[in-house]
Protein backbone atom coordinates (compact mmCIF):
# COMPACT_ATOMS: atom_id res chain seq x y z
CA UNK A 1 0.00 0.00 0.00
CA UNK A 2 2.38 2.27 0.63
CA UNK A 3 4.87 1.30 -2.30
CA UNK A 4 1.40 2.19 -4.45
CA UNK A 5 1.36 5.64 -2.56
CA UNK A 6 4.69 6.72 -3.40
CA UNK A 7 3.95 5.81 -7.17
CA UNK A 8 0.93 7.81 -7.00
CA UNK A 9 3.16 10.68 -5.36
CA UNK A 10 5.61 10.45 -8.05
CA UNK A 11 3.64 10.55 -11.14
CA UNK A 12 1.74 13.73 -9.85
CA UNK A 13 4.83 15.60 -9.40
CA UNK A 14 6.15 14.52 -12.75
CA UNK A 15 5.38 17.30 -14.11
CA UNK A 16 6.16 19.75 -12.16
CA UNK A 17 9.28 18.34 -12.33
CA UNK A 18 9.39 18.48 -15.74
CA UNK A 19 8.64 21.95 -15.80
CA UNK A 20 11.34 23.37 -13.18
CA UNK A 21 13.63 20.74 -15.57
CA UNK A 22 13.38 23.07 -18.72
CA UNK A 23 12.95 26.15 -16.41
CA UNK A 24 16.45 25.22 -15.46
CA UNK A 25 17.48 24.45 -18.67
CA UNK A 26 16.53 27.48 -20.50
CA UNK A 27 18.33 30.52 -21.15
CA UNK A 28 17.45 33.47 -18.38
CA UNK A 29 15.76 36.03 -20.29
CA UNK A 30 17.85 39.35 -19.93
CA UNK A 31 16.16 42.74 -18.51
CA UNK A 32 15.86 45.70 -20.85
CA UNK A 33 19.29 47.15 -19.19
CA UNK A 34 21.40 44.49 -20.29
CA UNK A 35 19.82 44.46 -23.42
CA UNK A 36 20.65 47.82 -24.52
CA UNK A 37 24.19 48.14 -22.71
CA UNK A 38 24.92 44.35 -24.99
CA UNK A 39 23.09 46.39 -28.32
CA UNK A 40 25.08 49.90 -27.97
CA UNK A 41 28.43 47.85 -27.59
CA UNK A 42 27.59 45.77 -30.41
CA UNK A 43 26.10 48.65 -32.82
CA UNK A 44 29.45 51.28 -31.85
CA UNK A 45 32.29 49.31 -30.20
CA UNK A 46 33.14 45.83 -32.31
CA UNK A 47 37.11 46.24 -32.54
CA UNK A 48 39.37 48.51 -31.09
CA UNK A 49 39.22 50.43 -33.99
CA UNK A 50 37.32 50.82 -37.37
CA UNK A 51 37.63 52.40 -41.43
CA UNK A 52 35.09 52.38 -43.67
CA UNK A 53 34.05 54.33 -46.99
CA UNK A 54 30.24 55.49 -46.79
CA UNK A 55 28.03 56.41 -49.21
CA UNK A 56 25.03 58.70 -47.67
CA UNK A 57 22.17 59.44 -50.13
CA UNK A 58 19.84 62.03 -48.69
CA UNK A 59 16.18 61.40 -50.94
CA UNK A 60 13.45 63.62 -50.68
CA UNK A 61 10.09 63.06 -50.59
CA UNK A 62 9.76 63.70 -54.70
CA UNK A 63 12.81 61.33 -55.35
CA UNK A 64 15.47 63.80 -55.84
CA UNK A 65 18.39 62.55 -54.21
CA UNK A 66 22.13 64.19 -52.88
CA UNK A 67 25.18 62.01 -52.53
CA UNK A 68 28.06 62.75 -50.02
CA UNK A 69 31.24 60.04 -49.71
CA UNK A 70 32.81 60.43 -46.98
CA UNK A 71 35.22 57.74 -44.54
CA UNK A 72 34.95 57.29 -41.50
CA UNK A 73 37.39 56.37 -38.97
CA UNK A 74 36.85 55.03 -35.06
CA UNK A 75 39.36 54.64 -32.38
CA UNK A 76 38.39 52.95 -28.58
CA UNK A 77 40.61 54.06 -25.73
CA UNK A 78 38.60 51.40 -23.82
CA UNK A 79 35.61 48.71 -24.41
CA UNK A 80 32.94 50.45 -23.90
CA UNK A 81 34.37 53.81 -22.80
CA UNK A 82 35.78 56.80 -24.10
CA UNK A 83 36.38 57.02 -27.81
CA UNK A 84 37.70 58.75 -31.14
CA UNK A 85 35.62 59.86 -34.41
CA UNK A 86 37.16 61.22 -37.47
CA UNK A 87 35.15 61.75 -40.97
CA UNK A 88 36.41 63.06 -43.76
CA UNK A 89 34.10 64.02 -46.98
CA UNK A 90 35.56 63.09 -50.51
CA UNK A 91 32.73 64.45 -52.14
CA UNK A 92 30.74 66.36 -53.60
CA UNK A 93 32.68 69.47 -54.42
CA UNK A 94 31.15 71.57 -51.60
CA UNK A 95 32.08 69.55 -48.80
CA UNK A 96 34.86 68.42 -49.95
CA UNK A 97 37.65 68.73 -46.91
CA UNK A 98 35.30 68.81 -44.28
CA UNK A 99 35.96 67.25 -41.49
CA UNK A 100 33.93 66.10 -38.36
CA UNK A 101 36.26 64.66 -35.18
CA UNK A 102 34.06 63.16 -31.82
CA UNK A 103 35.95 62.54 -28.46
CA UNK A 104 33.38 60.17 -27.13
CA UNK A 105 33.17 60.57 -23.24
CA UNK A 106 30.37 58.10 -21.57
CA UNK A 107 28.85 59.43 -18.45
CA UNK A 108 29.47 63.74 -19.94
CA UNK A 109 29.08 65.51 -23.04
CA UNK A 110 30.91 64.51 -25.90
CA UNK A 111 33.17 67.13 -27.46
CA UNK A 112 32.87 68.27 -31.34
CA UNK A 113 34.12 70.07 -34.10
CA UNK A 114 33.55 70.78 -37.49
CA UNK A 115 35.93 71.81 -39.79
CA UNK A 116 34.27 74.24 -42.79
CA UNK A 117 37.60 74.78 -45.36
CA UNK A 118 34.99 77.20 -47.40
CA UNK A 119 35.15 79.00 -44.73
CA UNK A 120 38.29 77.96 -43.22
CA UNK A 121 36.71 77.94 -39.64
CA UNK A 122 36.80 75.13 -36.96
CA UNK A 123 33.28 75.25 -35.46
CA UNK A 124 32.55 73.39 -32.20
CA UNK A 125 29.58 71.68 -31.73
CA UNK A 126 27.73 72.49 -29.02
CA UNK A 127 25.86 69.97 -26.78
CA UNK A 128 22.66 70.92 -27.31
CA UNK A 129 22.94 70.55 -30.66
CA UNK A 130 23.95 67.07 -30.53
CA UNK A 131 20.21 66.60 -32.00
CA UNK A 132 20.95 68.63 -35.59
CA UNK A 133 21.36 67.75 -38.98
CA UNK A 134 24.51 66.11 -39.89
CA UNK A 135 25.82 67.69 -42.97
CA UNK A 136 21.81 67.63 -44.04
CA UNK A 137 20.88 64.25 -43.65
CA UNK A 138 18.37 62.42 -41.64
CA UNK A 139 20.93 61.22 -39.19
CA UNK A 140 21.95 63.90 -36.24
CA UNK A 141 25.39 63.84 -34.21
CA UNK A 142 24.34 62.19 -31.67
CA UNK A 143 23.40 59.36 -34.05
CA UNK A 144 26.35 58.98 -35.58
CA UNK A 145 29.07 58.22 -32.38
CA UNK A 146 25.80 57.02 -30.21
CA UNK A 147 23.39 57.69 -27.24
CA UNK A 148 24.30 55.97 -24.18
CA UNK A 149 21.70 53.55 -23.12
CA UNK A 150 22.45 55.43 -19.40
CA UNK A 151 20.35 58.61 -20.75
CA UNK A 152 17.23 56.40 -20.89
CA UNK A 153 14.90 54.20 -18.79
CA UNK A 154 14.75 50.98 -20.88
CA UNK A 155 11.66 48.39 -20.65
CA UNK A 156 11.28 44.82 -22.21
CA UNK A 157 7.82 45.28 -24.37
CA UNK A 158 7.53 42.15 -26.27
CA UNK A 159 9.42 39.25 -28.59
CA UNK A 160 8.90 39.27 -32.20
CA UNK A 161 10.23 38.45 -35.30
CA UNK A 162 12.02 41.29 -38.06
CA UNK A 163 11.67 39.30 -41.20
CA UNK A 164 13.69 35.91 -40.58
CA UNK A 165 15.76 37.64 -37.35
CA UNK A 166 14.12 37.05 -33.75
CA UNK A 167 14.41 40.72 -31.37
CA UNK A 168 13.68 42.21 -28.31
CA UNK A 169 11.83 44.87 -28.45
CA UNK A 170 12.40 47.74 -26.21
CA UNK A 171 10.82 50.69 -24.78
CA UNK A 172 13.14 53.52 -23.79
CA UNK A 173 12.11 56.60 -22.08
CA UNK A 174 15.03 59.56 -21.91
CA UNK A 175 15.38 60.60 -18.09
CA UNK A 176 16.07 64.65 -19.13
CA UNK A 177 13.07 64.87 -21.63
CA UNK A 178 14.81 68.71 -22.04
CA UNK A 179 17.90 67.78 -23.49
CA UNK A 180 16.25 66.05 -26.40
CA UNK A 181 13.72 66.18 -28.82
CA UNK A 182 12.22 62.99 -28.67
CA UNK A 183 9.75 61.46 -26.26
CA UNK A 184 10.28 58.01 -26.23
CA UNK A 185 11.96 55.38 -28.59
CA UNK A 186 11.14 51.77 -29.51
CA UNK A 187 14.32 49.44 -30.47
CA UNK A 188 14.18 45.97 -32.01
CA UNK A 189 17.51 44.54 -31.22
CA UNK A 190 18.61 40.84 -33.09
CA UNK A 191 18.80 38.44 -30.53
CA UNK A 192 21.82 36.76 -32.20
CA UNK A 193 23.87 39.63 -33.22
CA UNK A 194 22.91 42.19 -30.52
CA UNK A 195 22.37 44.84 -33.58
CA UNK A 196 19.43 47.17 -33.46
CA UNK A 197 17.36 46.15 -36.64
CA UNK A 198 14.77 48.80 -36.21
CA UNK A 199 13.88 51.89 -33.94
CA UNK A 200 11.19 54.28 -33.89
CA UNK A 201 11.62 57.60 -32.33
CA UNK A 202 8.20 59.72 -31.41
CA UNK A 203 8.69 63.35 -30.54
CA UNK A 204 7.22 65.13 -27.71
CA UNK A 205 3.80 64.89 -29.16
CA UNK A 206 3.66 61.53 -28.90
CA UNK A 207 3.80 60.94 -32.90
CA UNK A 208 6.04 58.47 -34.97
CA UNK A 209 8.92 61.17 -36.27
CA UNK A 210 11.68 58.79 -37.41
CA UNK A 211 12.26 55.54 -38.35
CA UNK A 212 15.71 53.59 -38.34
CA UNK A 213 15.86 50.30 -40.46
CA UNK A 214 19.01 47.95 -40.43
CA UNK A 215 19.21 46.54 -44.30
CA UNK A 216 21.82 44.50 -44.67
CA UNK A 217 24.12 42.58 -42.19
CA UNK A 218 27.49 41.30 -42.69
CA UNK A 219 29.86 39.58 -40.30
CA UNK A 220 33.45 41.03 -41.40
CA UNK A 221 36.59 39.94 -39.37
CA UNK A 222 33.89 38.16 -36.69
CA UNK A 223 31.81 41.03 -35.91
CA UNK A 224 28.61 41.39 -37.20
CA UNK A 225 27.88 44.93 -38.83
CA UNK A 226 24.96 47.20 -40.34
CA UNK A 227 26.41 47.73 -43.58
CA UNK A 228 23.17 49.73 -44.81
CA UNK A 229 20.94 51.23 -42.34
CA UNK A 230 18.28 53.59 -43.65
CA UNK A 231 16.57 56.58 -41.57
CA UNK A 232 13.32 57.54 -42.90
CA UNK A 233 11.39 61.22 -41.27
CA UNK A 234 8.27 60.26 -41.52
CA UNK A 235 6.63 64.13 -41.02
CA UNK A 236 8.76 65.31 -44.08
CA UNK A 237 9.46 62.14 -46.38
CA UNK A 238 12.92 62.66 -46.28
CA UNK A 239 15.20 59.80 -45.90
CA UNK A 240 18.85 58.72 -45.86
CA UNK A 241 20.44 55.59 -46.83
CA UNK A 242 24.11 55.03 -45.67
CA UNK A 243 25.97 51.82 -47.32
CA UNK A 244 29.70 51.35 -45.94
CA UNK A 245 32.08 49.91 -48.18
CA UNK A 246 35.54 48.47 -46.92
CA UNK A 247 34.56 47.80 -43.61
CA UNK A 248 38.13 47.23 -41.35
CA UNK A 249 38.48 46.42 -38.17
CA UNK A 250 41.87 46.44 -35.75
CA UNK A 251 43.81 48.39 -38.00
CA UNK A 252 46.32 49.47 -34.75
CA UNK A 253 45.10 53.66 -35.37
CA UNK A 254 47.03 55.51 -33.38
CA UNK A 255 44.57 57.54 -30.68
CA UNK A 256 47.27 60.66 -31.04
CA UNK A 257 46.10 61.03 -34.86
CA UNK A 258 42.83 61.86 -33.78
CA UNK A 259 43.85 65.47 -32.67
CA UNK A 260 42.13 68.90 -33.38
CA UNK A 261 44.94 69.47 -36.04
CA UNK A 262 43.40 66.66 -37.73
CA UNK A 263 40.36 68.68 -38.88
CA UNK A 264 42.89 70.91 -40.99
CA UNK A 265 45.56 68.86 -41.98
CA UNK A 266 44.22 64.67 -41.65
CA UNK A 267 46.66 62.18 -41.58
CA UNK A 268 46.51 59.65 -44.79
CA UNK A 269 45.09 56.81 -42.17
CA UNK A 270 42.16 58.55 -41.62
CA UNK A 271 41.24 59.74 -45.14
CA UNK A 272 41.72 56.83 -47.41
Amino acid sequence: MALRLLTIAAAGLAPALAALALAIAAPAQPSADEVMAKAHLAMFYPGEDLRARVTMRLISRNGGERVRELTMTRRDLRDGGEQRYFIYFHRPPDVRDMTFLVWKYPGRDDDRWLYVPALKLVRRIAANDKRSSFAGSDFSYEDVSGREPEEDAHKLVREERVGERAAYVIESVPKDPASVDFSRKLSWIDTATWLPLKEEYYDRRGELSRVFTAEELKEVQGFWTVVKRVVKNVQTGHRTEAVLDGVRYDQKLAPDLFGERALRAPPAQLVR
